[in-house]
């Protein structure tokens, strides 16, 4: 398994796993599950993660400002609060459209969409069945990767709107939607994305 895992350099599904192993899924998961554990216990510089249903070796991240220093990577940049906004809509809602998004949000979300893909937190998953066909967007497995989780099911609590039509990340309660679309206006490229060199990384951002 481990072997499958590092050749890969990419997530590997299970179904892929037990193929190759002639194993069935709940031995294989058990497995990939005490490796797992292996690798954590003994603070190795690897860890094993899962996504939905595949599996991806990657670094520790206690050892991430070390990676930094030794490939001269930059600190990614945080997801600013439109960004979270978006993403958040899109991860409950999912899949979803650009405009259901902007009704949520009474702002035009094109921008801040365009930088989502772009950072592969969201895809495009077809096209809705209504005049216009407009596409459909979800979240992807580097969404699952970058935030920790192992699956849509670990998101928390559904974010809500606060009383002044503002949506509040981490606050409980689903979003109230407005009957028709509200007025739309432009959203300014600088209020869509951190600066490069910001000290927090994404997840951070999440986080606060």
């Amino acid at each position: 398994m481990e072997a499958i895992l590092f050749a890969s350099g990419e997530p590997v599904h299970i179904d892929r796993i037990c193929l190759a192993l002639e194993l069935d899924k709940e031995t294989a998961e058990t497995l990939l599950q005490k490796l797992g554990d292996h690798y954590a216990y003994n603070r190795r510089g690897v860890r094993l993660t899962r996504m939905n249903e595949s599996w991806q070796l990657c670094s520790a991240p206690d050892y991430a400002d070390i990676i930094r220093k030794a490939f001269e990577i930059r600190k990614s940049a945080k997801l600013s609060q439109p960004a979270l906004e978006v993403l958040t809509i899109i991860a409950y809602y999912q899949p979803t459209t650009r405009a259901y998004v902007d009704q949520i949000r009474g702002v035009d979300s094109s921008y801040t969409m365009s930088l989502l893909l772009e950072r592969k937190l969201i895809e495009e998953c077809g096209r809705l069945q209504v005049p216009g066909r407009p596409h459909l967007y979800r979240t992807t497995k580097e969404f699952l990767r970058v935030f920790h989780l192992s699956s849509l099911e670990e998101l928390p609590e559904m974010p809500g709107i606060e009383a002044d039509g503002q949506l509040r990340i981490g606050v409980g309660g689903a979003p109230d939607l407005p009957e028709e679309p509200t007025a739309q206006t432009p959203e300014s490229p600088e209020s869509a994305e951190e600066p490069e060199d910001a000290d927090q990384t994404a997840l951070d951002g999440m986080n606060e």
